[in-house]
């Protein structure tokens, strides 16, 4: 079981990107998904979920910006980043919502800069 994050790179302020997620060894669609962001120095923080009903959350920081998808047929959650800031520069990771979660992937890089 392994989970796979890509999409990520390097974005001028208000760009856009399309992160994937891909999980290997389970069904995607059985999990209450997230995913989050760490910076440098920082803890991981939760930017947005997915659970298996199909609802989502967004944190306050990326509501009309951001939205979480799912593609059961190809095991993938996606982020959807529109209207980028600087701040959002992080590496990006997905995981379950809730313990036991998953081992970690590698993340991938966003950096938002002109």
């Amino acid at each position: 079981v392994h989970l796979v994050e890509s999409g990520g790179g390097l974005v001028q302020p208000g760009g856009s990107l399309r992160l994937s997620c891909s999980l290997s060894g389970r069904m995607i669609s059985g999990y209450a998904m997230g995913w989050y962001r760490q910076t440098p120095g920082n803890q991981r923080e939760l930017v947005s979920s997915i659970r298996p009903s199909g609802s989502t959350d967004l944190a306050d920081s990326v509501k009309g910006r951001f939205a979480i998808s799912r593609d059961s047929a190809k095991n993938t959650v996606y982020l959807e980043m529109n209207n980028l800031k600087p701040e959002d520069t992080a590496v990006y990771y997905c995981n379950r919502l809730n313990t036991p979660q998953l081992p970690w992937g590698r993340g991938t890089q966003v950096t938002v800069s002109s």
